[in-house]
């Protein structure tokens, strides 16, 4: 079976990146402190540094910097977690809601042009495809398979 599945991926995160440069550029932010805000209020059940480098599979040096450089910035503030004072939580601020509705904008935008040239069948077809495989992945990683 052939799964276009490293290319495809590889294609998907450089047209992402290339979409996001000029906004990147705009906001003198780099890629991968925009990709960490995005992600955090994209995800409110992922609030610490922790998640980013687990779900996003950043590496944690990277993460850390970023996130200084987004704190410094009046993007996120550091809270302490009520029920572990071990945690530390990150926040989007209120300076950082224009950044989040542009990179939301281009993330919709992105969507779209990824989706181009698709009719409702096809798309509906996709993301029930889609679900099935991720249901299909939990089980694989359950040991259910």
């Amino acid at each position: 079976m052939n799964i276009p599945g490293i290319e495809f991926g590889r294609k998907i995160s450089a047209a992402y990146a290339a979409l996001c440069k000029p906004l990147c550029q705009k906001l003198h932010l780099p890629q991968t402190a925009f990709d960490i805000l995005m992600f955090l209020a994209n995800n409110p059940g992922y609030q610490t540094a922790s998640d980013v480098v687990e779900v996003r599979k950043l590496k944690a040096n990277l993460v850390s910097v970023n996130v200084d450089r987004l704190v410094q910035e009046g993007y996120l503030v550091r809270e302490a977690d009520p029920g572990d004072r071990r945690r530390t939580l990150l926040r989007c601020t209120e300076e950082a809601c224009p950044i989040i509705e542009q990179g939301r904008a281009l993330q919709e935008e992105f969507g779209a042009r990824l989706l181009e040239h698709t009719n409702e069948a096809q798309r509906k077809a996709f993301f029930e495809t889609m679900d099935i495989m991720n249901k299909n992945l939990d089980a694989i990683l359950e040991g259910e398979a």
